[in-house]
């Protein structure tokens, strides 16, 4: 009899061991996420449901074994509606319980979102887009809400001027009100500091002034050497209300940007943003301004130069001149150049 319950003892103790070890190798041990997968992302999108997202799962190679991760999606408490949503990364090896509390309420994986050398507001929500989970359309829309711009305080002409280039960390499912917010505080932070916001002020320029026109420096020039000589030209022709006369400002007011050299369909074309026919600065940004632009005004040289012209000769580099006869040299040798060099 003894001997009998032994034995009995004996068996429920393998069974018991038994099945102890085929749940840990199911539900803990066995690998959800397998190794040599070239992508360990995974996109949830907004108000998806559990089955898009088994299906995301299963489609990119994540999910071994379906009916464990279903059984436990319900006793974990992942299975919800909507589901959470964002971007994630997976690590290879991770099991079934590891993936769902990742999941779950693991942290999301954030994208580098880099802005840099947009010319139209269409543009920066294009490029917008292809980092985060809305499309262009979304982003666009609330740009080009005018109510929503004036509370915000800026205009469709000058919106431009709230975006300073650089590479930030966003969320993937950051919503496009949620983007322009952040993008209202690394303005409001980048004029904080340097004494940014003090320089403008001592010229009588407001920050979408000085952005206005670091723009246009950004495309008149790629030499960051030069841009404050070039700034201190158009801050003198401005403080004496001299035409800015800036190629840049025609070829954005014609929406021309392929265009090889500037014309008299550019010149004479009537627009607001075009220099050459209106006095003052544009309505707004002709694009964005980068860093160096912007602070090239703020910080521009001294001098009492009236005209530039590029040189030709393939270096980038412009020649400054007092006055126009020397202006006209200077002309005169570009074209010069450009003859040496095959190119007129």
């Amino acid at each position: 009899m003894k001997k009998t319950v032994s034995i009995t003892l004996l068996v429920l103790a393998v069974a018991i061991i038994g099945t102890g070890l085929y749940l840990y190798n199911t539900f803990i041990a066995k690998a959800a996420v397998p190794k040599g997968l070239e992508n360990y992302i995974i996109k949830v999108p907004t108000n998806a449901s559990f089955e898009e997202v088994v299906q995301r799962l299963k489609s990119q190679g994540y999910l071994q074994d379906e009916p464990v991760f279903r059984v436990l999606a319900d006793r974990m408490a992942y299975n919800r509606n909507p589901m959470r949503a964002g971007r994630f990364e997976l690590q290879a090896g991770w099991s079934q319980i590891e993936l769902i509390r990742h999941l779950r309420n693991g942290p999301q994986a954030p994208i580098d979102l880099v802005l840099n050398n947009e010319r139209l507001i269409e543009e920066v929500a294009g490029k917008v887009a292809g980092f985060l989970e809305q499309d262009s359309l979304a982003f666009l829309t609330l740009m080009q809400d005018e109510a929503y711009l004036d509370s915000i305080e800026y205009t469709p002409e000058t919106l431009m001027s709230l975006f300073i280039p650089n590479t930030y960390e966003f969320y993937w499912n950051t919503t496009p009100e949620a983007f322009m917010k952040r993008m209202l505080r690394e303005h409001d932070r980048f004029w904080g500091q340097n004494g940014r916001m003090a320089k403008a002020d001592s010229r009588g320029m407001s920050a979408a002034e000085v952005y206005t026109l670091a723009s246009i420096v950004e495309r008149e020039t790629l030499v960051g050497s030069e841009k404050p000589r070039m700034a201190g030209v158009y801050l003198n022709r401005l403080r004496i209300g001299m035409p800015l006369q800036a190629d840049p400002t025609a070829v954005f007011a014609r929406r021309d940007f392929e265009t090889p050299r500037v014309t008299d369909y550019h010149t004479k074309f009537d627009s607001p943003y075009n220099t050459y026919m209106y006095a003052g600065l544009p309505p707004g940004p002709i694009s964005m301004a980068s860093i160096s632009s912007i602070d090239a005004v703020l910080n521009a040289e001294d001098h009492d130069y009236l005209y530039f012209c590029a040189k030709g000769d393939g270096s980038g580099l412009h020649a400054f001149a007092r006055t126009l006869s020397a202006h006209n040299q200077n002309a005169a040798i570009y074209r010069a150049n450009l003859r040496k060099r095959g190119l007129r």
